[in-house]
């Protein structure tokens, strides 16, 4: 078939998996078109549709569309990388981008689809550079066929990366002499919603470039929070940072204050290095394995690779004595994956028969600068590291991860009614997208600032009235192979089911009415049977009366 041309050692290890959450070396290769045996006897399921918007959505660390789904195929039949959201369901960030289905927005006008990418910290560089290649390729495909249909990039933790490397390549790209683009136009890029952003730069707003950085992005006129008040700290990836170009105004990047992913304290070098560390090692072996002949290597590989390039560097640099740079700095620069050598020179005198030369006089004054630059080593690592010690300390793996208590579920659970903040930020995306979708029906954006106030009382309505579903019911804990309840803006295929791997699954934790609320882990299946979450204190009756409730699980955390 083809689109539809109508109009629709657990402190050592925190810092790796702050680091890279999702979020032998496994690389994880981007999506191929190449179709294999298995696909060749595929069954065509449903009609296809040009949607008025489509979100793309990034699940965390395992949270991705598997075998056994129904893959979105190509109008020749090529299997895409991706899945409708009826058929794959993430207990993550449904309740974001399912949520203008539930609203006013027409049928067959709305679509969401979840992007496969390897999604594991096996090597986390190459899982994440594969979820961008693959939400380009999607976001394309269906372009080419359904040219006038606008998209919006969601992703959560170790797809929250992948998100903002997406948006910030689709935001900053340069149209060739036909004005076209590589990807596509920024302009159908209506949306960018990223929660626990480990880019994120200190001090920065909930919106970046946006007129109102700290209140809402542009042309939505709900306010997310009063006050402008940034959340202190920086994303644990700085060198995944820069701007969206184009897209600045269009983005929500939600971080909560104590997830160390988006709020590392400033002044935590060695933990950004141990970060950038993680993210060339197979982290999910050390953290299943620990340290073993196998891990050890690995890790020895990347540290020893990381030293040889910090002593180029550095030997590149004939003034780097007098400079104010430090060892530490050079380390942290050259363990980014994305580093390029310079050329190297010799920082030695040459040999001739044998015999060292005499000191030449750039060494002498090397010499002369070497007490102050062990000053200044020592100076700096301090001064670079003062928030260290607190945070490991702390317990930065059970700040942000501990089940329950971790701050890097917040997102679903943020509310604050007494303090000016009346949904949480799922509810608040929600509400935005579902507007989003709203404005693509209608073929045109919302221009007035009286109909964008009307349209973002009618989406927080829609996300936040009351249900009559039962409450004890709680989402899908793996993914469903049912057909979506709407038409895909590509072909869908059916492929043979597999059994997935059986996961180690603590009993379920009880909840209660208390205070005491439990919230899924990441990358875990929920278990089956397990209640809703319970609501906080602080979050208000429009947060506790969503559509959709968080589902409850526990985190498997290897012995120390």
């Amino acid at each position: 078939m083809d689109f539809g041309k109508s109009k629709r050692a657990r402190v050592a290890l925190s810092a790796f998996a702050i680091g890279a959450l999702g979020a032998g070396v496994v690389v994880a290769a981007p999506w191929s078109t190449s179709t294999t045996s298995t696909e060749a006897s595929i069954e065509l399921v449903s009609t296809a549709t040009c949607y008025d918007m489509v979100s793309i959505a990034i699940g965390g660390r395992g949270d991705t569309p598997r075998e056994g789904v129904k893959w979105l195929t190509t109008p020749d039949g090529e299997r895409l990388p991706a899945a409708m959201s009826g058929d794959y369901s993430s207990d993550w960030i449904d309740q974001a981008v399912r949520a203008p289905n539930n609203g006013n927005v027409v049928p067959d006008s709305y679509a969401a689809v979840y992007v496969e990418y390897p999604a594991d910290l096996a090597s986390y560089e190459n899982a994440v550079q594969t979820g961008v290649t693959n939400s380009q390729t999607i976001m394309k495909s269906i372009s080419s066929s359904c040219p006038n249909t606008r998209f919006a990039i969601v992703g959560y933790s170790e797809g929250a990366d992948v998100a903002r490397r997406t948006a910030m390549e689709v935001g900053n790209q340069v149209a060739d002499g036909d004005g076209k683009y590589g990807i596509v136009d920024p302009s159908q890029v209506v949306g960018v919603v990223i929660f626990a952003d480990a880019g994120r730069v200190a001090g920065e707003g909930p919106f970046p470039g946006a007129e109102n950085p700290f209140s809402n992005p542009d042309g939505f006129d709900t306010k997310y929070q009063n006050g402008n008040t940034p959340i202190p700290g920086q994303g644990a990836l700085p060198g995944t940072s820069g701007g969206f170009g184009s897209l600045d105004g269009r983005v929500a990047s939600f971080c909560s204050d104590g997830d160390l992913t988006c709020a590392l304290p400033e002044n935590t070098s060695l933990i950004h290095l141990a970060a950038n560390v993680g993210r060339q090692v197979n982290a999910d072996a050390l953290q299943n394995e620990q340290l073993t002949p196998a891990t050890g290597a690995d890790l020895a590989l990347a540290l020893g690779r990381i030293a040889v390039n910090a002593f180029n560097d550095i030997a590149s640099q004939p003034n780097w004595m007098q400079s104010d740079e430090t060892f530490l700095d050079v380390l942290i620069k050259v363990s980014e994956p994305g580093y390029k050598p310079g050329a190297a020179t010799t920082p030695v005198a040459a040999k001739v028969d044998g015999e060292q030369e005499p000191i030449e006089a750039g060494q002498m004054v090397d010499l002369v600068y070497l007490p102050q630059k062990i000053f200044r080593e020592i100076t700096g690592f301090i001064a670079s590291n003062q928030n260290t010690v607190p945070v490991i300390m702390n317990d930065p793996y059970g700040l942000t991860l501990g089940p329950g208590s971790g701050h890097h579920f917040d997102y679903w659970r943020d509310a604050d009614a007494a303090n000016g903040k009346p949904l949480t930020s799922v509810q608040y995306a929600a509400a935005w997208l579902t507007q989003l979708a709203e404005q693509a029906n209608k073929g045109e954006p919302v221009k007035s600032k009286e109909v964008q106030e009307k349209a973002g009382r009618a989406a927080v309505e829609a996300i936040t009235a009351p249900v009559t579903t039962s409450a004890t019911a709680t989402p899908t804990p793996t993914p469903t192979t049912t057909a979506p309840a709407t038409t895909s803006p590509v072909t869908t295929t059916a492929v043979p089911a597999t059994t997935p791997p059986a996961v180690e699954t603590p009993a379920p934790a009880t909840v209660t009415t208390t205070p005491e609320c439990t919230v899924p882990v990441e990358g875990e299946t929920p278990a089956e049977g397990a209640p809703p979450v319970c609501v906080t204190p602080t979050e208000t009756a429009a947060a506790s009366a969503t559509e959709t409730v968080v589902p409850t699980t526990t985190e498997v955390v290897p012995a120390p």
